[in-house]
């Protein structure tokens, strides 16, 4: 060895002997926290930073390499570790807004079929209250009229019976209306699987004709040869 060398030589063995606790940190840190836990990685960052630094100024290529080393696994570590945090935040995030979606629906389709009832239900109230109105209206007639004269009253208690079946008429009309939808819904439905049943069966056929066609060419093929 150089006499140049030797003051390098042992600067090289204090580290070694100043870096022996380091490594034993280093080793229980390994023990207890995952590999890519922030401390871990920052502290083994760090002491390969060091032992680059030293490497290079003491010449030693193999302490610079091994911290090199280390200083970069440590970076790529962390690296894949806030790209995996990332893509957890971002799933997280495609989770919530998928169940605030879902969320939506239930709650639309909800409101959609208490409208609905709500509608038919204000129908039958509004129907209800036209064939009180009426009623009241033609006993009233009614009765007034019964004070002149027997034709009067019957005439008074046939406008009564048409009020009646008007209103009836009404109310009638009004759930025909509302059941109508419904069915409506239900047909387009139903004209909607006619047509795919009719696509299937006429491909079904198509496909039996290809095969026909097909067991033609090879039986005509048979002959000839």
């Amino acid at each position: 060895m150089k006499i140049a060398k030797v003051p390098f030589a042992v600067c090289g063995f204090q580290y070694q002997v100043v870096r022996l606790p380091l490594q034993l940190i280093e080793n229980r840190l390994a023990a207890r926290m995952d590999a890519e836990a922030p401390a871990r990685l920052f502290y083994e960052r760090s002491l390969g930073m060091l032992d680059a630094i030293v490497g290079t100024v003491l010449g030693d290529s193999k302490l610079k390499r091994r911290g090199s080393a280390l200083a970069e696994r440590s970076d790529k570590l962390s690296r894949a570790a806030l790209l995996d945090a990332a893509a957890t935040q971002k799933e997280e995030h495609a989770d919530d807004e998928l169940k605030a979606t879902r969320d939506k629906a239930v709650t639309n389709q909800r409101q959609a079929r208490e409208a609905k009832a709500s509608e038919v239900q204000d129908a039958r109230t509004e129907a209800a209250h036209r064939k009180n109105t009426a009623a009241e209206a033609a006993e009233k007639r009614a009765n007034a009229a019964k004070q002149q004269a027997d034709e009067v009253a019957a005439q008074r208690k046939s406008s009564l019976e048409t009020a009646n079946r008007e209103a009836q008429v009404g109310i009638r009309a009004a759930e025909e209306k509302a059941s109508a939808a419904a069915q409506s819904k239900l047909n387009d439905a139903q004209a909607t699987r006619s047509e795919a049943d009719s696509k299937r069966t006429q491909a079904d056929r198509v496909e039996k004709l290809a095969e026909l066609e097909k067991q033609k060419r090879q039986a005509a093929r048979t002959s000839e040869s």
